[in-house]
């Protein structure tokens, strides 16, 4: 009798509030009073927020018409988009010519993604980015294969925009950790001089840093000397970024055990070799995250060289809604920047995730 028991109570099934989304939702949802208010209050705002929501964006919206008839809609008006969609991503780029811009772009997007595998992190990778900028370059500037010359200040829009964002992004890292390595250096004067320019640029918004590297810069060089606009606020975004990652870096390092030091010395490596074979790779796992956050609050603050005359791609598009035509549609705008922006530093995040659990960092 008791072995049948056993064998029956082995083969009952748990009862089926606890298991199932009856059982998920009781665990999550409706455990205690305080939860269940506050999950019955939420689903009441959504109620009140969501169906609106998809009326204004989907069933009474216009995609495709002109702003003419967006005006006896309640809905959106999305064909702000689409028809301006050129000037939005390519901005001052001559007209005729912006196939260029967006052919740069496509290459661009195929070299990060080929990158994406470590596998192809080899020797040869460095080759195919160099003639991949060499290409870019030629097809954003011109002068060659009968393409006009385009100069820098006719370069905005979202070009621009992925221009100083990957390139601040590649010039600050490495940068970021020689002030890490610097500010952690046994020479008083080598640990003087980076903690001097990493608390000083910290202390200080990038704005500034524009505002100083257009205005200010110049009037310290020779008469009839001049650098670029991009490539000043280029330097400017660079340097900014470079103070933040050197700090981030710097918290890795200090991450490291004793021990790891000790093992180098004890086999006789050099202080550069300890680094770049031993401590370096350690460290840099371990601040993927914070790093990554940096470099997507440098990927947004590419809008603020606005105040320095350049049109990124949020600029690009306050113009469009500056024409008289397009004016009062300024949420759609501003949305489809949102989801664009979102889109650009999700890739970001879900990458950094992947090349965390590759590199299994943590363990």
């Amino acid at each position: 009798m008791i072995t049948g028991s056993n064998t029956d109570a082995a083969q009952m099934k748990p009862p089926l509030r606890n298991i199932g989304v009856i059982g998920w939702l009781r665990e999550n949802l409706f455990n205690n009073l305080f939860n269940s208010l506050l999950t019955l209050v939420t689903i009441y705002g959504l109620w009140l927020f969501v169906p609106p929501l998809i009326r204004w964006v989907f069933i009474d919206s216009l995609w495709f018409s002109s702003a003419e008839a967006c005006r006896d809609i309640e809905g959106a008006c999305w064909s702000i988009i689409p028809n301006n969609v050129s000037f939005i991503f390519f901005g001052f780029f001559p007209e005729g010519q912006q196939w260029r811009p967006l052919t740069a772009m496509l290459l661009l997007f195929a070299l990060v993604f080929y990158s994406k595998n470590r596998k192809h992190w080899r020797q040869s990778l460095a080759i195919y980015w160099l003639l991949g900028l060499i290409v870019m370059g030629g097809l954003m500037h011109g002068g060659v294969f009968g393409m006009p010359v385009v100069e820098t200040a006719q370069w905005s829009g979202f070009p621009l925009t992925l221009m100083l964002a990957l390139f601040g992004m590649v010039g600050a890292y490495p940068l970021g950790v020689l002030l890490a390595l610097g500010r952690r250096s046994k020479l008083i004067g080598i640990k003087s001089l980076c903690v001097v320019y990493i608390e000083l640029i910290r202390g200080v918004p990038l704005i500034s840093l524009l505002f100083m590297s257009s205005v200010m810069f110049p009037l310290f060089l020779p008469e009839g000397v001049s650098f670029d606009k991009v490539l000043r606020a280029q330097v400017a975004i660079i340097l900014f970024a470079a103070a933040y990652i050197a700090e981030v870096v710097r918290g890795g390092l200090q991450a490291i055990p004793a021990g790891q030091y000790e093992a180098a010395n004890a086999l006789g490596l050099s202080y550069a070799k300890t680094m770049r074979l031993i401590v370096l790779p350690q460290a840099l796992k371990i601040v993927i995250p914070p790093s990554v956050g940096i470099l997507i609050s440098a990927f947004k603050d590419t809008s603020l060289v606005v105040i320095i005359a350049l049109y990124d791609v949020l600029k690009t598009t306050k113009v469009t809604l500056s024409n008289p035509q397009w004016m009062g549609y300024s949420s759609e705008a501003y949305l489809f920047l949102a989801v664009l922006y979102f889109v650009c530093c999700y890739a970001m995040t879900s990458y950094s995730r992947r090349l965390e659990k590759e590199l299994h960092a943590g363990h």
